[in-house]
């Protein structure tokens, strides 16, 4: 697998837009939570509100500047479990965070989508300005993507 991904990470310094979805043969966008999927902070895992792991996991648009000084990811979360009643008590949604063995990458950039006046997805925009950020973007991603089933697509 290690292998596999250095060839995709270099397609996706090449392309300008790129993405990492959930491997299954479903086109469906939407959140499937099991119980044999679990994330660690070793592994890598997305909290909204912090030490509350996000289950659902996403897709993510991925693009790059072609000089590579620059990109940005857009994660779709749809139904995600932060918007359980269950998990309202934990705290409020205060930005995304990605955290793994490195440490943490966040944003504030996070929008809620709603349809008939309830929560439905989140959408979160994580830009990254310089190559430095990117590679720490990249590791985060494969360590994620390893943990939940997400594989790398380069734009055609």
């Amino acid at each position: 697998m290690k292998s596999i991904f250095t060839t995709t990470l270099l397609v996706a310094t090449a392309s300008l837009s790129s993405a990492f979805a959930p491997m299954s043969s479903s086109s469906s966008s939407s959140c499937t939570t099991t119980a044999a999927i679990t994330t660690t902070q070793l592994n890598g895992s997305i909290q909204f509100v912090r030490g509350l792991e996000e289950k659902c996991i996403p897709n993510v648009k991925l693009t790059r500047a072609k000089d590579g000084s620059s990109g940005i990811a857009t994660f779709l979360f749809d139904n995600p479990n932060v918007f359980d009643a269950s998990t309202a008590k934990e705290g409020d949604v205060t930005g995304m965070f990605m955290v793994d063995e490195e440490g943490e990458i966040s944003t504030t950039d996070v929008n809620a989508r709603f349809s008939n006046g309830k929560p439905q997805a989140i959408e979160s925009t994580y830009v990254m300005t310089s190559p430095e950020q990117w590679d720490r973007f990249m590791r985060f991603m494969e360590s994620y993507g390893e943990s939940n089933g997400l594989g790398f697509k380069a734009a055609a």
